[in-house]
């Protein structure tokens, strides 16, 4: 199985060169230091910036340089710093080419619930319900299965949705899945030494399987 960090240079994949990204609290923000050089990506944070880098290294922090997480980044030369009416302006105006979220639960049409839990408190849903609702290409990195092994892909979100059938590609410690229109999980790629039994086992939603599914590569 995947850790945090190998979802995040699997879905680092994903990313295209000339492309726009919007990275989520959590597992996303992992990806921007796995962007291969290569490419020219431009990512933008809700709170302000566009042309953040990776994380600092230790002793390089700035406190006010920080991503939508509170996390401490860099700014890559020639980035920007605005405010957050500007930056929502950017997301509702479809200019993010793709955003990459965390998830709490996602559903075999793609719906994705990803900001409360109910009897929990929370401080908001933050920037996700404009990211979900303006994003031409949406990737969720999320466990596969909650800390009771309970399934994390299901027929229905049972929790308060963030967004609806917007979800187009999953990749989790166990796969890589694609949300197909008419509903249902395809299975694409398996993690390093995880077999089709096991996905089908950890998966409670529509789960489609063509032929040999190949291991992923890192």
């Amino acid at each position: 199985m995947l850790d945090k960090e190998g979802i995040a240079k699997r879905i680092a994949k994903e990313i295209k060169d000339g492309y726009y990204v919007n990275l989520g609290i959590g597992i996303p923000t992992l990806v921007a230091n796995y962007i291969p050089h290569e490419i020219d990506v431009v990512l933008q944070s809700e709170n302000g910036m566009l042309g953040m880098g990776p994380f600092p290294f230790e002793g390089e922090e700035d406190a006010d340089v920080i991503n939508a997480g509170k996390q401490t980044i860099t700014m890559l030369p020639g980035s920007a710093i605005f405010d957050s009416a500007m930056s929502f302006g950017m997301i509702r105006a479809k200019k993010v080419n793709l955003t990459i979220l965390g998830a709490m639960e996602v559903s075999e049409n793609g719906d994705i619930a990803s900001w409360k839990i109910p009897g929990k408190m929370v401080k908001g849903m933050g920037g996700a319900m404009d990211l979900v609702a303006s994003a031409e290409n949406i990737i969720v990195a999320m466990q596969h299965t909650n800390k009771a092994g309970e399934s994390k892909l299901l027929p229905k979100c049972m929790l308060p949705l963030t967004g609806i059938n917007c979800v187009k590609k999953i990749v989790t410690e166990l796969g890589v899945f694609d949300v197909l229109p008419e509903g249902g999980f395809k299975l694409l790629e398996r993690a390093p030494g995880v077999s089709v039994k096991d996905i089908k086992k950890a998966t409670a939603g529509k789960l489609i399987i063509e032929g040999e599914i190949p291991e992923m590569i890192i």
